[in-house]
């Protein structure tokens, strides 16, 4: 299948401020672009980028005083293929982990493991090893947490979001990581672009988070805020939490005026074939 996808975000400056900026597809997807993700900026500026230690495509910017407009649009093949079940992948033992994987076992910013532990062990430590463990977490998440966008706050962390039970996609993640950590199985967050395609129109679109955890030698997707497999999903960036993948970081007063993200399924291409045939 082919995915359009893209975002409008428009900012008001008083004076010149510095932003990082996250918005770019993952260098993992980059091979599947049809057309390039280039970061449009009104007025035009210059936008450097490079990559950070997780891996990912970050651009720097230095907007100047007034309205600065940033905006892209492409088109990217996908599989078409839903998340994957994998019921067999095991959880491994913490001496066989790789060493590059420890780092998602430990707390972060936004996932508290300290202080959850004792809960996810309570919660969760009768389940068995493995996926099953991981799904259990995201059906209690997914149950605990009522989503509710009008009161999203970018301080929620993920003890904040088990004891208030509400927030949106990224707190329903943030409690998933955390909870898992916990348990010693590494997990991490992932920020993206998954348009309601192959489900019903839920509301306005916005990017997506989700997370994934390591079990039988690979990185395994899960998603506690829809909790079902799901279709389409356009990796931008993966970190601890979403202190290491925010989508901009300005480093001074920037109002964010407009905000329009899409990603919708886009007609095959001109010989009437969708690249998954082609693949």
């Amino acid at each position: 299948m082919r995915i359009k996808s893209g975002f409008e975000i428009a900012y008001e400056c008083p004076a010149p401020v510095p932003m990082l900026l996250m918005l770019s597809v993952h260098p993992s997807r980059r091979d599947d672009l049809e057309t390039p993700d280039w970061i449009r900026t009104d007025p035009q500026l210059d936008v450097r980028q490079y990559l950070d230690v997780y891996g990912n495509i970050c651009s720097r910017i230095l907007a100047p005083a007034g309205r600065t407009v940033l905006s892209s649009e492409f088109v990217i093949r996908d599989d078409g293929l839903i998340d994957e079940y994998a019921p067999e992948a095991l959880q491994h033992q913490l001496e066989d982990l790789p060493d590059d994987v420890l780092v998602y076992l430990l707390g972060s910013r936004y996932c508290e493991v300290e202080s959850l532990s004792q809960a996810a062990w309570s919660l969760f430590g009768a389940a068995p090893d493995g996926w099953a463990k991981v799904q259990a977490v995201c059906d209690y998440v997914h149950r605990h947490i009522s989503f509710d966008y009008a009161k999203a706050r970018p301080d929620r962390t993920a003890e904040d979001a088990w004891i208030e039970a509400v927030g949106v996609c990224r707190d329903y993640a943030h409690l998933a990581i955390a909870f898992c950590r916990c348990l010693n199985i590494p997990a991490r967050y992932c920020t993206g672009y998954m348009g309601d395609i192959g489900v019903p129109v839920t509301g306005v679109m916005d990017f997506s988070a989700w997370f994934e955890v390591y079990l039988g030698g690979g990185w395994r997707t899960f998603d506690a805020r829809n909790n079902m497999p799901r279709m389409a999903r356009v990796l931008i960036a993966r970190g601890r939490d979403a202190v290491d993948v925010p989508i901009a970081t300005t480093f001074g007063a920037a109002h964010l005026a407009d905000f329009r993200v899409t990603s919708v399924e886009a007609e095959p291409d001109a010989a009437g074939q969708t690249p998954a045939t082609d693949r």
